[in-house]
């Protein structure tokens, strides 16, 4: 799965990866919902780390559809509650 994270570029995430990815997700929503800023960051911090690890980066002039879009490390409730779908960020 092709995964952008806003304002870094593009990573090529395994499918195997995408349960632990999903647990992530599920506790960003939970401190979006809770309103936490504290425990909001240190999940979105959490999530695109963790992406980060497991995901190859992609060259910078890739032209590949992105399937997936998380926010920027500094965005900020709003921003990221306006982003969730149905499913969180990541659909599982």
């Amino acid at each position: 799965m092709i995964v952008r994270i806003m304002g870094e570029g593009q990573l090529d995430v395994a499918d195997d990866d995408l349960p632990a990815l999903n647990d992530l997700d599920s506790r960003l929503e939970a401190a979006i919902d809770s309103g936490d800023e504290e425990t909001f960051r240190a999940a979105l911090h959490s999530l695109l780390d963790n992406v980060r690890k497991v995901g190859t980066a992609l060259p910078a002039d890739s032209l590949e559809p992105s399937e997936l879009v998380l926010p920027p490390v500094d965005a900020t409730i709003d921003e990221v509650r306006a982003m969730l779908g149905d499913e969180g960020l990541i659909p599982g």
